[in-house]
């Protein structure tokens, strides 16, 4: 019986998390109250704190129930191939998109972190705990970005600030672009840049041969 009632308990959960995430994306974080929660499925008020103490806990809980996209990145550091900082920038950018791309649960989450959220009174701690994710991420990305350049925190906050543009432009209308093909197309281009060498940011040398121009010299008077 014992058992029973803690499966019980976990499909109440999940049914409560379910309706969260299709209420939520329907009319946002702020405008839904946790009585419409559980009205959307099906159960009382008093089911849903029996659960979660407030709605910060029931989205933390929501977001939990799903990789978030980049956190897919740091299993690709992990596996990265030593010496070849060009491929682990690659492969760290393009996790999240890849797992974006192909997972539709995730991508419902991503919607409602990233665009119909406010991180604001009771979920300003759910804010710090993206801010430290997305500084972590960062973090992971300087290390190869070192070996291509001397501003590796530039560099990792571009690729990152690139990447999770894709991921928000994609998110709002995903029938717009390919974010695989577009997001590898535009991966390759930034990190081709780092990698190019710091003499092709240099004006380019006079061709050999070429007077070099000087100021005209006044006439002098005889």
């Amino acid at each position: 019986m014992v058992r029973k009632s803690k499966a019980d308990a976990l499909v109440t959960r999940q049914q409560l998390l379910d309706a969260a995430e299709q209420v939520f994306l329907s009319q946002g974080v702020a405008g839904t109250s946790l009585q419409q929660v559980a009205a959307a499925a099906g159960l009382t008020r008093g089911a849903i704190y029996w659960h979660f103490e407030d709605k910060a806990a029931l989205f933390t809980a929501m977001l939990d129930r799903v990789t978030l996209p980049c956190e897919c990145a740091f299993d690709e550091a992990r596996g990265a191939t030593p010496g070849d900082p060009c491929a682990t920038l690659l492969g760290m950018a393009m996790a999240p998109l890849r797992a974006l791309s192909g997972h539709a649960q995730m991508q419902r989450v991503f919607r409602i972190a990233m665009h119909l959220t406010e991180y604001t009174g009771e979920l300003a701690p759910v804010g710090e705990r993206h801010r430290q994710a997305v500084a972590e991420f960062v973090q992971a990305m300087e290390q190869p970005c070192r070996a291509l350049v001397p501003d590796a925190h530039g560099a990792a906050l571009g690729l990152f600030g690139l990447v999770d543009g894709l991921m928000r432009q994609w998110t709002m209308d995903p029938s717009a672009f390919d974010l695989v093909a577009v997001g590898e197309r535009a991966v390759r281009a930034y990190v081709a840049g780092l990698a190019a060498p710091a003499a092709t940011a240099s004006p380019p040398a006079a061709p050999a041969g070429s007077p070099r121009k000087s100021r005209a010299q006044p006439a002098r008077s005889t």
